[in-house]
């Protein structure tokens, strides 16, 4: 027998007192569907996977605390760009803004917190091949400032309706110039 990685990450399920509260929140940040929902347990999915997000309501939990062990975020890829900003409008719309906007230099991304303070990072690739991206790692660039540079997402959005370049907006030098 030969030992294999698993050939994908399959589902978080989250634990919450809010479970009407962080089910509908998964359902609009992720455009996510229910698959199966009753009254404390809500499979959702956006793609093919039977679910992608569990969100499991209990009523005697102690509420998160800031500053413990645990899973620190998790991110989601959109296609691009153009889809990351149309979802950031979609969501400060309906009330739901970003907390921090960075680009990584691999990525750029924007961090939510659910209701129940868990931190959802929804990003891009910035590099279309791993070719690029291990130009960018050789630069040194990423180990001078491995977190990058913050960025406004209401400047992405306008230069982007603007024209600037996507490949522009992409990289992490271009936010230097709007500080």
């Amino acid at each position: 027998m030969t030992r294999t990685p698993p050939v994908k990450l399959a589902h978080i399920v989250l634990r919450t007192t809010r479970f009407v509260e962080m089910k509908e929140w998964y359902k609009l940040v992720l455009m996510a569907a229910p698959v199966f929902e009753d009254d404390h347990l809500s499979f959702l999915t956006y793609d093919e996977e039977h679910h992608r997000i569990a969100v499991l309501g209990m009523n005697s939990l102690d509420e998160p605390r800031p500053g413990t062990a645990g899973v620190d975020h998790v991110a989601f890829t959109f296609a691009d760009l153009q889809a990351l900003a149309a979802n950031y409008e979609f969501l400060k719309g309906r009330g739901i803004s970003p907390y921090w906007c960075i680009n990584h230099g691999p990525t750029t991304a924007m961090y939510y917190r659910d209701p129940d303070g868990n931190q959802l990072e929804l990003q891009i690739d910035n590099f279309d091949t791993d070719e690029e991206l291990e130009r960018f790692f050789a630069t040194g660039a990423f180990d001078a400032n491995p977190a990058g540079l913050e960025f406004d997402p209401e400047v992405l959005v306008s230069e982007l309706a603007g024209g600037v370049p996507v490949d522009e907006l992409r990289r992490r030098d271009h936010w230097l110039q709007t500080r």
